[in-house]
């Protein structure tokens, strides 16, 4: 008996693409939490 694999590529695998939507809330969330300290540390001046 031969074991045969199917090799499929990463967006087969994934049925489908990737529209990069955590990387935008992660971007966005460091840069509001950037604010937020800048902000905290302007006031406490």
């Amino acid at each position: 008996m031969a074991d045969e694999q199917e090799h499929l590529t990463t967006t087969e695998a994934r049925a489908g693409s990737t529209p990069g939507v955590a990387r935008n809330v992660l971007s966005y969330g460091l840069i509001l939490v950037i604010a937020l300290f800048a902000l905290i540390l302007f006031i406490n001046r």
